[in-house]
């Protein structure tokens, strides 16, 4: 059996990148540098000879965006992909869409080094009323809305993830 090789990329430099802002579910832009970064990545993946046969990412504009320009690169358009928000990026909750400096000036360097480090103590919670909860979208409409995070620490993100491993990527490896 030949083995198989698993390529996970980053997205590229988003707007709130960027600016130096907690991005979490919020649907950002990829900046100029972004687009640049996601194309040499396929440029990258090109001249060491990648190929693939299937492709996941978020349901984030920024991953999807990044995962279109490698492709654009590796001419590979017209393999499957299949976009889950399980695969979206931790959730900040109350901090989402934040400047770092100003909220660690509020809050302390130390306690905004937990929330965005350590494994199992989330960040503040934010109400689904607020407009930055993602239930609000309708992209999540699908959803039921108990599920859709206020908050995450990097442990839920991982409990998010692992089914979506699971139940769709590893089956995938095995073809």
């Amino acid at each position: 059996m030949a083995p198989f090789k698993i390529v996970l990329i980053r997205h590229g430099e988003s707007v709130y990148n960027q600016e130096n802002r907690f991005c979490g579910w919020h649907d950002a832009d990829l900046s100029l540098q972004g687009v640049n970064e996601a194309k040499q990545a396929g440029q990258l993946l090109k001249q060491n000879n990648y190929l693939f046969d299937c492709a996941f990412t978020s349901v984030l504009k920024r991953a999807i965006l990044t995962l279109n320009l490698v492709l654009d690169e590796l001419d590979l358009h017209w393999i499957p992909v299949l976009k889950s928000w399980r695969l979206n990026e931790r959730m900040y909750g109350g901090l989402q869409g934040l400047d770092k400096a100003e909220t660690a000036a509020k809050h302390g360097e130390e306690q905004v080094k937990i929330w965005r480090r350590a494994y199992d103590i989330p960040p503040p919670c934010l109400e689904t009323s607020d407009p930055r909860w993602p239930g609000n979208e309708s992209k999540y409409s699908m959803l039921d809305q108990s599920i859709v995070p206020r908050t995450e620490c990097l442990k839920d993100t991982v409990e998010r993830a692992l089914p979506f491993w699971h139940d769709e990527i590893v089956p995938a490896i095995k073809l």
